[in-house]
Order: structure tokens, then C-alpha cells, then sequence
């Protein structure tokens, strides 16, 4: 194949991960979210595919490909996925979230949020606090990117946001 038009193409694996019963209300609410958000064909998204990864416990989630980061983290800090990314960091619904990101120009990156037992990257690499300078995306792929992070770490952790 020649992928020589997508210079910085980003491919992004995604999974979410039932841990509890009530993740099954939480899964299954994220359905109808993720279609919607898809069918609105976000700028510089070129490809999504529904993935299967486990039946039991529950474990799907999602491959996309995407012109370039900026894209990519464009659509991320807009609403709807900045608000069900807020709410999620606050409260998992009895599940896990995961995803990694590999980039054409190179980087990589990932979080693991409520994730039970090793999977990607976790089984060989150690994981750290996304904190600080590893709170965006795009500070953990090694890209420089204008823009910060789809939330502050003020907006997820202070009180009251």
C-alpha cells in the first residue's frame, strides 16, 4: 500500500473493559455516543472500525485512523467527547479505559485508566502518572502540539468543576 499521501497519519487503538456490573449500563450507553460522534465524519477522520477484543468479561472498543494529530486532538477537545472524557475521569461507571496511539512521524503513546490487568504496552513498560507534562496526549507522544490537553488537571481535580 501507499501511504505516502498520509504523511502524519495516526492510528489509535481504544478499549473499554467491564469491571463491574454496572460497566455493562456504562458500555452499552457509550454505543449510541460513538456512532453519533462518527457519523458527524469529524474532520480528519479517515477510518473507524468496532473492535472485539474479549465476550467475557466484556472488552470492545475501537481502531481509528486520523489525517494527523492535530485532528485527532482537535476532536478531543471538543464537546462531545471533552464532557464524556471529564465524567469518565471522574467516575469509570465500573469499567476500564484504555488506548494507544502510534504516530507515522514517529512517537507513541497510551493511558490506562481502571485497566484491571496488564494489556498493551502495560505487560512490558512501566507505567507512570499521567501528571504534570504527561497529563496531554501530545506531550506523551513526544509532539509538540498548541494546543494543551482536553481538560486541565485543575478541571479534573479541583473541586467544584
Amino acid at each position: 500500500m501507499d501511504l505516502s499521501h498520509y504523511p502524519e497519519l495516526v492510528v489509535i487503538y481504544l478499549g473499554m473493559r467491564v469491571n463491574r456490573l454496572t460497566g455493562l449500563k456504562t458500555l452499552l450507553g457509550f454505543g449510541p455516543k460513538i456512532t453519533a460522534s462518527v457519523e458527524a465524519q469529524p474532520a480528519g477522520l479517515l477510518l473507524h472500525e468496532v473492535i472485539i477484543y474479549l465476550m467475557f468479561p466484556p472488552h470492545v472498543g475501537m481502531r481509528q485512523y486520523w489525517r494527523d494529530m492535530e485532528s485527532l486532538l482537535a476532536w478531543s477537545r471538543s464537546e462531545p467527547h471533552r464532557e464524556w472524557w471529564k465524567a469518565f475521569l471522574r467516575n469509570s461507571g465500573g469499567t476500564g479505559f484504555w488506548h494507544e496511539t502510534y504516530l507515522m512521524k514517529g512517537g507513541m503513546e497510551a493511558i490506562y485508566d481502571d485497566v484491571p490487568r496488564p494489556i498493551g504496552f502495560l505487560r512490558f513498560a512501566p507505567a507512570v502518572q499521567a501528571r504534570g507534562a504527561m497529563f496531554g496526549a501530545a506531550h506523551r507522544a513526544g509532539q509538540t502540539s498548541a494546543a494543551g490537553a482536553v481538560l486541565s488537571e485543575s478541571d479534573l481535580y479541583d473541586k467544584g468543576s
